[in-house]
């Protein structure tokens, strides 16, 4: 396997094949594929002794759980008596659809016996889940802790994944990495006058603190990360060579926009 963009694209092609369901396709809002995490599992993947076809397995799994795990997410939190039956309706499927795609990764893993990879997938699950209750029953006292529970969420199903494959020298790589790329977004919606879901829910945690400043500390946090992301990525050996490309390819991306964050 190679990480060209075709590659990708067809990797989409089949992680969309096996999410289609007719009825939820109608009624729901079509899951999205993250693709940043799609290709660094695939960057992190390529160079291992699994067979072809095990790896495309190994990245379609994880993508699904993925996948489920962000469609749950997309469940607003609430207990309004007066919403509408539709709402509901829509709730209701959205959770329905999540569970949907957890069923396929065990049916998947199930069919190919691959029964330790099932339960390094469930661990993380469980071990994410319990970081969103944290999150939901605010059990924070910072906004450093904030961003670092947000890290945990967002990079740790890849990071058991890098620990199952015995790569555990890209794991410091991809936890900076995929919480940098999300606090990214998250400035990028603000500067753009977008909605910030980050933003919004330490507003509703903290009143000493303005978006303004939030927004400052955020890029502080992108600038320290960007330069230990490309520290521990420039010592890694060739043994890892699409990983490495892939890592200092973004942080050339992000060299412009965080050199305006410091000159500000």
């Amino acid at each position: 396997m190679h990480g060209s963009r075709q590659e990708i694209e067809e990797l989409k092609v089949l992680i969309e094949d096996k999410m289609q369901h007719t009825y939820l396709d109608k009624n729901i809002e079509k899951s999205m594929i993250d693709e940043e995490k799609l290709c660094i599992l695939n960057a992190m993947i390529n160079n291992t002794s699994m067979k072809a076809s095990e790896k495309k397995q190994t990245i379609i799994t994880t993508m699904l759980v993925q996948i489920a795990l962000d469609t749950h997410d997309m469940v607003p939190i609430s207990n309004d008596e007066k919403e509408s039956e539709a709402t509901r309706v829509s709730k209701q499927l959205t959770v329905l659809a999540g569970d949907y795609y957890s069923g396929l990764y065990y049916f998947l893993l199930s069919e190919l016996k691959a029964y330790d990879m099932i339960q390094v997938l469930a661990s993380a699950i469980k071990e994410i889940n319990e970081y969103k209750m944290k999150l939901y029953y605010r059990e924070l006292d910072s906004f450093e802790s904030y961003i670092l529970l947000l890290k945990k969420i967002e990079s740790l199903l890849i990071l058991q994944i890098a620990e199952y494959i015995k790569k555990p020298v890209l794991i410091p790589i991809i936890e900076e990495w995929l919480v940098t790329k999300r606090l990214m977004e998250e400035t990028n919606n603000f500067d753009n006058n977008r909605f910030s879901p980050i933003i919004h829910t330490w507003l509703n945690f903290s009143k000493e603190q303005d978006d303004s400043s939030i927004v400052t500390s955020m890029k502080d946090i992108i600038i320290k990360n960007t330069n230990r992301i490309e520290e521990h990525t420039l010592r890694l050996s060739d043994q890892h060579k699409l990983f490495k490309t892939y890592i200092l390819s973004g942080l050339k991306k992000l060299g412009d926009k965080t050199s305006v964050m410091e000159e500000g």
